[in-house]
């Protein structure tokens, strides 16, 4: 593996910052929010889909903006990074593996997330470049600035609909995470499993992939999916999401 790509939100940084700054906005207990975003997980929906259940009528990103003109905006340093973050980022680019933050998020979120000076070598979100996961274009566009070709980089999620099904139709190698809601209640769903080439409870993990011996190339395991997988993978995307 030449470059490993990494998602933001519960892959490097903790969501319970944001989904508690939404609670207090909406005048509700963070547990109560808590609960409907763990609900709206469980059923493959959107996490934003629990702001809509405790207001039906809500427009989620004219309330983004509404919170930011009134001091209340995003928010993001040290402590909101998981703590195997910079030890896992800084043992890659030591290893000379090209480390590379791409993900969902407003523009806001890359400018804080820069400010925090990750060992990475570049970051960027989905609303900097115009696409979001799991568009198939975002991912053009991760192998476009990391000119890796696809069966050499390892793209890393939390999120089976949004991460691991998309990289993997895309062509990249992929690691599911055991991280966040998603990570968690779907780490033993049959398509995650079949689909993820590595599944690991930690980012220092991926050190020792690095250093693992590549798949032997005459049992074809190491070939990048034929279009008769990638269909299979887009199956498993619908039935997780």
């Amino acid at each position: 593996m030449e470059t490993i790509v990494l998602g933001i939100g519960e892959t490097l940084v903790r969501d319970d910052r944001h989904w508690a700054s939404w609670a207090n906005w909406l005048g509700v207990p963070p547990h109560t929010l808590g609960a409907l975003v763990g609900a709206a997980v469980a059923q493959g929906r959107e996490a934003t889909d629990a702001l809509r259940i405790l207001r039906p009528d809500m427009d989620v990103e004219e309330a983004y903006r509404a919170r930011a003109a009134a001091g209340r905006g995003e928010h993001l340093d040290e402590s909101d990074l998981y703590q195997d973050v910079r030890p896992a980022l800084g043992e890659l680019r030591a290893a000379g593996v090209r480390v590379v933050v791409a993900g969902n998020g407003t523009v806001r979120a890359g400018e804080l997330l820069r400010a925090l000076d990750l060992p990475a070598d570049l970051v960027v979100t989905s609303d900097e470049w115009g696409v979001r996961k799991p568009d198939p274009e975002f991912f053009a566009r991760v192998a476009e600035v990391t000119g890796t070709a696809p069966e050499a980089t390892l793209y890393v999620g939390d999120h089976p609909a949004d991460d691991l099904f998309p990289a993997a139709a895309a062509g990249m190698r992929t690691a599911h995470l055991r991280r966040g809601p998603y990570g968690h209640w779907w780490a033993d769903h049959p398509d995650v499993v079949e689909t993820a080439d590595f599944r690991i409870d930690a980012l220092t993990e991926l050190v020792g992939l690095t250093r693992a011996e590549a798949p032997d190339a005459s049992d074809g395991s190491d070939a990048p999916p034929d279009e008769e997988q990638k269909a299979v993978r887009r199956g498993a995307l619908r039935s997780v999401r």
